[in-house]
């Protein structure tokens, strides 16, 4: 076999809804398969299967959402990517970091990217070819904000200093004694 078929970098594009059991979402996808994408042409996903490389079938994803661009850093064999939000109307987050209508930064190796009520979670799979690279799709059955405790508390928690004394015992009555574990993450 030819060199470039064979060392592929892979995009694991790996998504979650809340909702998705119950709506086609996903429908217009190549679920838990490989497809070879040319690396001079950006990977578009969005709700307009003529425009977008991929679609999502929902009315309320942008019809262009989100752009994946390969590009290649001088004296590196690595294919990496940067990310672009195309969607007017919404923001689009890259491990907790806003991006705008056309704004655009560098896609870590994993990444986490939040639109509307999704989870996505890209991971690169590095590999030596430099025409083209590959990209499956794969449905989560819980948030990978769980998994990658990347959860976004809107509050921080109080913990219980387990002082007993005067003073605290009248701050008692105004402050939370207990930590909420659930929301603790360490990145």
């Amino acid at each position: 076999m030819d060199k470039e078929e064979d060392l592929l970098t892979c995009i694991h594009i790996k998504f979650y809804h809340p909702q998705q059991s119950s709506k086609g979402l996903y429908a217009s996808l190549p679920l838990g398969t490989r497809r070879r994408h040319s690396a001079d042409d950006p990977l578009r996903l969005g709700r307009d299967a003529g425009s977008c490389s991929y679609s999502l079938v929902d009315p309320r994803v942008s019809r262009k959402q989100l752009c994946l661009s390969a590009y290649r850093s001088p004296h590196s064999p690595d294919l990496l990517f940067t990310v672009q939000n195309l969607s007017q109307r919404g923001q689009l987050s890259v491990n907790s970091s806003a991006l705008g209508f056309l704004e655009r930064m560098d896609l870590p190796d994993k990444a986490l990217i939040r639109f509307g009520e999704y989870e996505v979670l890209i991971v690169r799979e590095s590999g030596e070819a430099k025409a083209s690279f590959e990209v499956e799709f794969e449905v989560l059955a819980v948030p990978p904000s769980r998994e990658t405790c990347t959860c976004e508390p809107s509050l921080p928690p109080v913990m219980d200093t387990g002082l007993m004394n005067g003073f605290t015992a009248e701050l008692r009555e105004h402050e939370p004694q207990e930590a909420d574990d659930t929301l603790l993450c360490y990145s």
